[in-house]
């Protein structure tokens, strides 16, 4: 499937977020450094470029993102769509917000591209996302909030100032896809199980198969993670829950130890 990098930066040297280990792994030395990563928005130049090699091989397009509330990128992919629309007429051209990120952005892809390969036409897979786009669940822990504060991507990170770092930040995306600290824990551990316990607020006959969990760099933690899920929701003890690896652009505001779960839910029930 054909994907934009992002970059970030650390100290003067610009760096793509690839996908492969080696440069995951840096990011997560870098910061565990003390050094800072810093992102950049997807120019719409970049955009253009991306989109028009599409089209010039004749194809509709349907495209998404992570959301509009966390990163700026979409309103240049929106300049890009919009100068595209006029240069390719016959052709379709959707841009779905998908009020989601990490691991509910790859469920939400995942069943798109599912539903174009059942043979669903291109209406009804963009009627089908923009209907069911903020089902996808995101419930997850920081280690420290010092990161979603400095890219000011977390509304009431104030209420948790002066904390103790044994307090862990519980997150979720609100049906606005901003992030929101709902609730905060003592201790790595409890709040893991917290969060687990939490998913019964929000679950649907989907969530079985479009279920994630998600480590910044420490895949150990998510596996006991996806052990605790089958044993506390009997239904998903055949699942298959893939753990994925979080990559530098999003690692970068939420720093190492970072833990997500993520899954196809019903409406979101927290707001903020």
């Amino acid at each position: 499937m054909p994907f934009i990098s992002y970059t970030f930066t650390i100290g003067e040297t610009v760096y793509e977020d690839d996908c492969t280990p080696e440069i995951r792994n840096m990011c997560y030395t870098a910061m565990r450094e003390g050094k800072m990563l810093q992102t950049s928005a997807i120019q719409p130049a970049t955009y253009e470029a991306f989109f028009r090699e599409i089209l010039e091989k004749g194809c509709d397009l349907i495209y998404t993102d992570m959301s509009r509330a966390i990163s700026s990128s979409i309103e240049h992919a929106e300049i890009a769509i919009e100068k595209l629309r006029g240069e390719f007429p016959s052709q379709r051209i959707h841009f779905i917000d998908s009020f989601s990120i990490t691991g509910g952005l790859h469920l939400f892809v995942k069943k798109l591209v599912a539903l174009k390969e059942e043979g669903k036409s291109f209406d009804e897979v963009v009627e089908w996302g923009e209907a069911h786009k903020k089902e996808y669940i995101h419930r997850f822990m920081v280690e420290d909030l010092q990161w979603l504060r400095r890219g000011g991507r977390l509304s009431n990170a104030s209420a948790f100032i002066g904390t103790l770092l044994s307090i862990k930040p519980m997150i979720y995306v609100t049906e606005e896809g901003k992030l929101f600290a709902w609730k905060k824990v003592r201790g790595r551990k409890k709040t893991v199980h917290e969060l687990v316990l939490s998913m019964q607020e929000d679950l649907s006959e989907e969530t079985s198969s479009e279920i994630t969990v998600i480590s910044a760099d420490d895949r150990e933690d998510c596996e006991a993670v996806v052990r605790l899920i089958k044993e506390t929701y009997p239904q998903f003890k055949d699942a298959e829950i893939p753990v994925m690896d979080l990559g530098p652009t999003i690692c970068a505001h939420v720093g190492p130890d970072f833990l997500a779960i993520c899954y196809h839910g019903r409406e979101r029930v927290i707001s903020g």
